[in-house]
């Protein structure tokens, strides 16, 4: 039996970040978005098997909500995909908790007959949830839909740990691919405050730092 958790869902996940030594603070190139006063490392989890599992099992509680509303916000699927690199070993850990069969494409197209572009048994039709471990801009998730849509397979929803407000939701929406982010970025430096785990002046870089790029 999986033990409490002193923080419930996505606080949970905001204290493992932080425990883990996720989260830093200073002055970071993000993509092409502005100077970034946080930097958040999600791949630290991988050290931690029971974090690892507690975040399949997160995903899979967060996916059974959505398609158990009365109007479901994400479609039924048969496959899951990790996006490369940050969210296969995510997209793993889901797969191993729910019994969900896996596919991923390789990060680099490999001209090669022993290495197919795309990992794993599928058939063309079959819905794929994509998984990453963060998203910014939302570029790998697109490359990796652009990849399994041309394979003739469907993606209608993404599942990321850490949306960091930088305009990733709307690309996807863009491409017909709507975002369901277990932690916002917001939702975590508010967290870190709340507990007195970062100051005041920290707090209020990450704030304006939002305000600059979220909508992209």
């Amino acid at each position: 039996m999986r033990s409490h958790d002193p923080d419930p869902g996505n606080l949970w996940l905001a204290r493992m970040l932080w425990d883990s030594g996720a989260v830093r603070f200073g002055e970071f190139s993000i993509g092409t978005t502005a100077k970034s006063p946080i930097y958040v490392n999600v791949r630290r989890l991988i050290g931690n098997p029971r974090a690892l599992r507690r975040v399949g099992e997160l995903i899979g509680e967060e996916t059974r909500t959505l398609a158990g509303m009365l109007r479901p916000t994400i479609a039924p699927f048969e496959l899951v995909a990790g996006v490369p690199m940050g969210g296969l070993h995510i997209a793993t850990a889901y797969s191993l908790v729910a019994d969900i069969p896996m596919i991923y494409p390789h990060p680099r197209h490999r001209e090669h007959e022993l290495y197919p572009e795309i990992e794993g048994t599928y058939y063309p039709g079959q819905t794929v949830l994509l998984i990453d471990d963060l998203i910014t801009g939302g570029s790998s998730i697109v490359q990796t839909a652009e990849v399994l849509r041309d394979a003739g397979m469907a993606i209608h929803n993404a599942v990321a740990l850490l949306d960091r407000q930088a305009g990733g939701t709307v690309r996807l929406a863009a491409e017909g691919i709507r975002l369901q982010p277990l932690l916002k970025l917001e939702t975590l430096v508010n967290y870190l405050v709340s507990k007195e785990l970062i100051t005041q002046a920290q707090y209020a870089q990450c704030l304006t730092y939002m305000d600059r790029t979220e909508g992209g």
